[in-house]
């Protein structure tokens, strides 16, 4: 007779070959087809509710690998709360205005803002801005990313721009918004001011020289020495400070006299090829002030100042002071009441007052002021310094620091920095916890928020000009008509509209008391529209709430979205806009360097989609350390399919042998359970304890490895393995199979469910292959379950009557026996396990009694024959020895028995071998 045909062997539809790339659009689109999100949300409805709140990427182009750690990121979150009974909305958000934008299409379009009437423009910034909206919509949907994708909230449409104009209605009657001259980061290429968070620091090159400036009303010829690296700015200067509590020294050379802090003079006289000296006089810092020196260029009289941030650190001691060019220099100008010169024009070249320099780019005439400066016999010393400069963040140009007329934001009214410290250190929960001292540094040193911005795309900043004094004023009338026009008709409204749709009759202005006005041409900084989320998002939309319960963003919206989000909530309504704050690192290649065209490292989310699937993606993200830069390389990828696979073939396994198992009638109670089910099912209540602390503190990548070390150890090394037997060989319906059956398919079910926010496509195809029981009949889709709770496992009892710890004790004698077999084994003693006997000896009395009621379901644990257990009188507490196995081999299941030939009609099978066929 063949007995294999009598043997249980595994069945199931579930492929060994994942081939994911062609498997997830079809659980995609059935996915939408059945709109699992709404069934989601209406099963949520009336629960507690979890907000997270999506920050915006730019609609300006496809996503990247870091869109792709954030989106899985946020996911993750969203289906761990969903699943755990919270109401967790995910409305997702697009950036759709400022500079990303209006850069990219201008690339694309190959002209100038001067090359297109600014409302055609506008237009087409609005379908391009749509058109990538709808392309990422698809890319992240393809992530197996759940959302109200149909309805996200874009910044762009009328009722969010709407929200834009009276959140800052509200900040202008409040007071906190103002006009002034101050220095701004200017990008002289996008010929717009910048705020700090659209800057980014780069190594760049700049002159280093020392400069003299004489000194008047001094008998013989003294100079200051300055140090700058900005040879331009000089064209600026009105003043030099200096360090009221440094000394200063007087010293007599053949390069005239000189003037430098005594702490950095040999410094300076190497640098100047100075080497004999002798010294007039020492003097403090404050007897300095007041003098006044001739500019090197005969521009101007200026005077020595006092300032504190004056350094020892670099330079001479003695700073170069241009209040239009610097935000240190500005609030010394305020301060001394000093001019502030400003004679760079919006493209960066110099007008008309720098003189000979006219029509000189700023950087492109610093070699024509050191030849200058060098043909008066001013250049002490000329040489480079490489420094960290910041750029622009869309052309990657150096900026300058140009003083000009801007809206601010004041961040010192009504106490403001103190508030959003306070809530920044008390009322946040930061995750890591650094990042509450790193924001809270950066609001405390932070200048005023610069909100204009000088582009054609974006929200109009509602202020008017008055054409008599040239002065802009707000008027809250003006705001709120102009945003009644926007509900209705968008933002071009101010373009379109005649400046007297917004105006009241009898309007003066407050100036000059004229009544002739025209409309203000600045737009509103793109981080305002996307800090005013909190208004336009968390307040109205019925499925949100404001606080949310989380940000989660990369580490540089410390510096970002965070702060525009904080300022605008705190001077709205008194508080943060989130009560938790996460932040994740950038992704890097394998040997950690920043991704890059140029190095040509960059991996794209649709080749690894490609090759892998989705799924393979996501396990990227969740096995990831996301507090630091986060590595990707074909290597890591390679191991991550290989850690896959061992998951799904451990999946498949389980449901294999789960073919003909019905779960609501074929469960064995945890009593009759066998206690190596028993202990399988300890181990299960383990992982879920450990996975949803791992997922409640946001530590994915502890979860995963739980989750993995639990398929890839306890199930496949261990359990699975010594079941195998019992599922294949036993009566299909004895209790003994059934009792596998039984622990399988509660390990399933919850494993599945703790896998399904990092691998939602995989857990989804594992649910539809599993045989359900009448509660979970239907559930459509595993996203559509609850969290497996650790109180209602039956690994709970295992854990409170002691059988997981005592069979914890067992499961690490296998190691000792392992060892023993092999021995056996390379003496030719053995084959197989199968052929051998395990002999325990133990002198523990109580250890002797509990391994001797367990002897025969030890044979499955250790893999072998038999198991005898004797008492020993030797000094070892437990010893193992392996010899043959009695008895003769069974052809069914391999196992050695007396029983074998005790039939004459199945003379070469076991009695237990005998029973499964009849």
């Amino acid at each position: 007779m063949d007995y294999k045909n009598t043997l249980n062997l595994p069945k199931t539809n579930f492929a060994m070959k994942a081939d994911l790339p062609k498997r997830e659009p079809v659980f995609l689109k059935e996915w939408l087809d059945k709109d699992i999100y709404k069934l989601i949300r209406q099963k949520m409805q009336g629960k507690p509710k979890y907000v997270l709140h999506d920050g915006p990427p730019y609609a300006n182009g496809d996503i990247h690998l870091g869109h792709a750690l954030n989106k899985t990121l946020k996911d993750i979150v969203v289906k761990f709360k969903t699943m755990q009974g919270f109401d967790s909305a995910y409305v997702p958000g697009w950036d759709c205005h400022g500079l990303p934008i209006e850069h990219q299409l201008f690339k694309e379009l190959k002209i100038s803002k001067y090359q297109i009437g600014q409302v055609e423009f506008r237009k087409k910034a609005f379908d391009y801005a749509m058109k990538y909206v709808g392309n990422q919509r698809e890319q992240f949907q393809r992530l197996g990313v759940f959302g109200d994708w149909q309805n996200p909230y874009l910044t762009l449409s009328r009722d969010y721009e709407e929200a834009i104009v009276v959140s800052f209605g509200e900040l202008a009657q409040k007071g906190y918004i103002y006009r002034g001259l101050k220095p701004v980061n200017w990008c002289y290429r996008c010929e717009t001011a910048l705020a700090e968070a659209e800057v980014e620091y780069e190594d760049h090159s700049s002159p280093s020289i020392f400069v003299k400036f004489k000194l008047d009303e001094s008998t013989e010829d003294t100079f200051l020495v300055i140090w700058t690296t900005t040879p331009w700015t000089l064209i600026a200067n009105v003043a030099v400070a200096v360090h009221p509590d440094f000394l200063y020294s007087f010293i007599k050379t053949d390069k005239g006299n000189l003037v430098v802090a005594s702490e950095l003079l040999k410094r300076v006289l190497a640098a100047s090829g100075i080497e004999k000296y002798e010294l007039i006089k020492e003097v403090s810092g404050k007897s300095l002030d007041g003098l006044v020196y001739t500019h090197p260029f005969g521009l101007r009289k200026g005077r020595v100042v006092m300032a504190d941030y004056v350094s020892k650190e670099d330079g001479s001691g003695l700073v170069h002071t241009a209040p239009g060019h610097g935000n240190e220099d500005y609030f010394t100008g305020i301060k001394y009441k000093l001019e502030i010169i400003m004679p760079v024009d919006s493209k960066g070249k110099f007008d008309e007052s720098a003189g000979e320099f006219f029509g000189q780019n700023v950087y492109d005439a610093n070699k024509n002021i050191l030849d200058k400066l060098t043909g008066l016999g001013a250049l002490l010393f000329s040489g480079k310094i490489q420094h960290s400069y910041p750029h622009c963040w869309r052309c990657k140009n150096p900026v300058i620091f140009r003083a000009t007329k801007q809206w601010f934001l004041s961040i010192d009214f009504s106490n403001l920095r103190q508030s959003l410290i306070n809530e920044i250190r008390d009322n946040i929960n930061w995750i890591p916890e650094a990042g509450k001292e790193r924001i809270a540094s950066m609001v405390g040193l932070r200048p005023d928020w610069c909100l204009s911005r000088q582009r054609y795309w974006g929200v109009p900043i509602p202020a008017l000009v008055c054409n008599n004094c040239n002065e802009q004023f707000f008027d809250q009338q003006v705001i709120e008509r102009f945003a009644s026009f926007v509900a209705s008709e968008g933002t071009d409204c101010w373009f379109e509209r005649d400046v007297k749709d917004f105006i009241a009759e009898g309007l003066k202005c407050p100036h000059c008391k004229a009544g002739d006005f025209s409309k203000g041409t600045d737009i509103l900084d793109v981080w305002f529209d996307s800090g005013v989320s909190s208004q336009a998002v968390l307040k109205k939309r019925q499925d949100l709430g404001f606080p949310a319960d989380l940000y989660l963003e990369g580490s540089d919206q410390h510096r970002g979205w965070f702060q525009s989000s904080l300022i605008t909530a705190v001077c709205i309504d008194g508080k943060a806009p989130f009560k938790a704050v996460l932040t994740h690192g950038f992704v890097v290649d394998g040997e950690g360097r920043k991704m890059s065209k140029s190095i040509g490292n960059v991996i794209s989310p649709f080749d690894i989609i490609k090759n892998y699937g989705a799924d393979i993606l996501r396990m990227w993200v969740a096995s990831s350390d996301y507090n630091e830069d986060i590595r990707i390389s074909p290597e890591i990828l390679l191991r991550l399919a290989e850690a896959y696979r061992k998951i799904r073939n451990t999946a498949r396994f389980m449901l294999s042998n789960l073919y003909d198992f019905n779960p609501d009638k074929d469960t064995i109670n945890y009593a009759s359970l066998k206690k190596i089910d028993q202990w399988i099912l300890f181990k299960l209540h383990l992982l879920i304890l450990e996975v949803t602390q791992a997922y409640e503190k946001f530590e994915f990548n502890k979860a995963y490895k739980k989750i993995y070390d639990f398929c890839n150890e306890d199930l496949s090394m261990y359990y699975l393995d010594m079941a195998k037997g019992r599922l294949y060989t036993f009566a299909a319906s004895s209790d003994s199979r059934r009792a596998a059956q039984s622990a399988i398919y509660e390990v399933l079910d919850a494993v599945v469910r703790l896998m399904s926010p990092i691998l939602v496509f995989t857990a989804d195809e594992i649910w539809q292959n599993m045989p359900q029981s009448q509660r979970n009949c239907q559930v459509l889709s595993v996203h559509l379950a609850g969290w497996p709770r650790a109180e209602e496992s039956s690994g709970k009892i295992a854990e409170q009557d002691g059988t997981g710890v005592e069979m914890e004790a067992i499961i690490e004698l296998i190691p000792v026996v392992a060892k023993s077999l092999e021995e056996k084994r390379s003496q030719g003693v053995i084959g197989s396990s199968f052929d051998a006997k395990i002999n325990i000896l133990t002198n523990n009395e109580k250890r002797y009694t509990y391994l001797e009621s367990l002897k025969h379901e030890l044979c499955e644990v250790f893999k072998v024959s038999q198991v005898e257990v004797r008492k020993s009188e030797g000094d070892s507490e437990i010893a193992v020895e392996s010899v043959h196995a009695d008895g003769q081999k069974c052809s069914r299941c391999w196992n050695y028995s007396f029983s074998v030939g005790k039939t004459e009609e199945h003379p070469l099978i076991c009695e237990t071998c005998l029973r499964a066929i009849s």
